[in-house]
């Protein structure tokens, strides 16, 4: 029997004929979600007295996708925004009659997309409670700087109240191209929003942006509302934003100079609706150039520098440019990851070390950093970076998932003992 033909007489109606379908132009909460289905899922919600008034949604998916969206939406408005942030996949699936077992998926996509709109909502009305925490501290400066106008002391307060809401800054780096970054980066975002927290994940590489590919976002746009950039979300506590995400076709090249990078990096900082985050990190092109310089004197603190290099002496003697970098700009280094660290023979089960082993972690004795750990090559990182799906997502029980985990629970250490060790110093952007 044909997923059609298997569908519910409730869910056909709204197969065919989707109820509460189109966006909102006046919203208070909106998300988007591609699922690792590679269906997109996008809601708008109206609240009003603390409840849902309306709530809209589009996909581009199949019919079951739209007959989800739409139940999803029915089930949320009237609600109390507490209430409807209980809907789940299975209260989807029930209001609908059920869906085919290979189409049930389309219900937790409509799920998670509607508690990341009402995730949305929630935070663009509560108060700032990272910085009423810090106000002693003054997270923000009041007095203008003799050095500047009233204009750039008004883009500083906000790019200072809104990097407040940041847990903590991760900024990805590497001594030259080829060493994988981009892909450590996003499968580092990836693993810690698997863990359970608030990540947003920046691509700064202005003029060869990988971050959407790997993330199966080709054919993102970004939205403005209320003067802010909208971030895609995925999965619900994932938000994504890359210079990709404003042009017109993945043909067209950036040709700019530094003061026009500059500026386009201030604005991801500033100007997008990352909400409160646990993490931010931000996937920077190779070298010590205008980019990472950028985000190091805008980030403020707390913040790190993760270095990513394969164990070959070439790869090596570029990352002790890059830990030179972070000393000179004040950003401590969190640790360095060693990628491309062995390969396991898929007939014999031996270890291949295609370009030698331990030189990550020689390096971080020799530098006195930490090492965060090694991620074995694995052919199928390259085949879930081509066709745009997470690897920690398809391959979580691999020995290279595993190593990103290992790697997350030493930053995340790194992150409470710079914390407790380092407190909040006034005017850090």
């Amino acid at each position: 029997m044909s997923a059609e033909r298997a569908l519910s007489l409730k869910a056909m109606e709204r197969f065919e004929r989707p109820r509460n379908y189109g966006p909102l132009d006046q919203w208070d909460g909106h998300a988007r979600i591609t699922g690792p289905c590679g269906d997109t899922m996008e809601f708008w919600l109206k609240v009003s007295d603390r409840r849902i008034a309306q709530a809209t949604f589009i996909t581009d998916g199949c019919g079951p996708s739209r007959a989800a969206g739409s139940m999803a939406t029915e089930l949320a408005t009237g609600k109390l925004v507490k209430e409807a942030l209980q809907i789940q996949q299975k209260d989807v699936l029930q209001a609908l009659g059920g869906l085919p077992q290979e189409s049930e998926h389309c219900a937790l996509l409509a799920a998670n997309t509607l508690k990341a709109a009402i995730r949305d909502c929630q935070e663009r009305k509560q108060t700032n409670d990272r910085c009423s925490e810090c106000a002693s501290a003054e997270c923000y400066s009041k007095q203008r700087r003799e050095d500047e106008s009233e204009q750039e002391y008004q883009d500083r307060q906000a790019l200072t109240q809104r990097m407040c809401r940041i847990g903590y800054k991760l900024l990805v780096m590497s001594g030259k191209g080829g060493v994988g970054k981009s892909t450590v980066a996003a499968n580092l975002a990836i693993t810690l929003a698997l863990a359970g927290k608030q990540v947003g994940l920046l691509d700064v590489d202005i003029h060869g942006p990988s971050i959407p590919k790997l993330m199966g976002l080709d054919d993102g746009r970004a939205v403005a509302h209320d003067g802010e950039l909208v971030p895609i979300e995925v999965g619900g506590n994932l938000k994504v934003i890359s210079i990709a995400f404003f042009l017109a076709s993945n043909r067209d090249a950036v040709i700019w100079r530094g003061p026009m990078k500059y500026n386009a990096i201030r604005q991801f900082l500033k100007d997008v609706a990352w909400g409160p985050l646990d993490y931010l990190v931000i996937d920077s092109p190779p070298g010590t150039g205008d980019e990472p310089l950028s985000v190091a004197q805008m980030i403020g603190q707390p913040a790190g520098a993760v270095l990513v290099t394969t164990p070959q002496d070439l790869a090596i003697s570029d990352v002790r440019r890059s830990v030179s970098f972070c000393e000179k700009v004040s950003l401590p280094v969190v640790g360095i990851i060693e990628n491309m660290s062995g390969l396991t023979c898929p007939h014999c089960g031996g270890r291949i070390d295609l370009f030698k082993t331990g030189g990550g972690e020689a390096l971080a004795r020799e530098m006195g950093v930490a090492h965060l750990g090694r991620i074995p090559i694995d052919p199928q990182i390259v085949v879930c970076g081509d066709d745009g799906i997470p690897y920690v997502h398809r391959f979580a029980e691999s020995p290279a998932a595993q190593a990103f985990a290992e790697i997350v629970e030493r930053i995340t250490a790194a992150h409470q003992s710079q914390l407790q060790s380092s407190p909040s110093e006034g005017d850090t952007a």
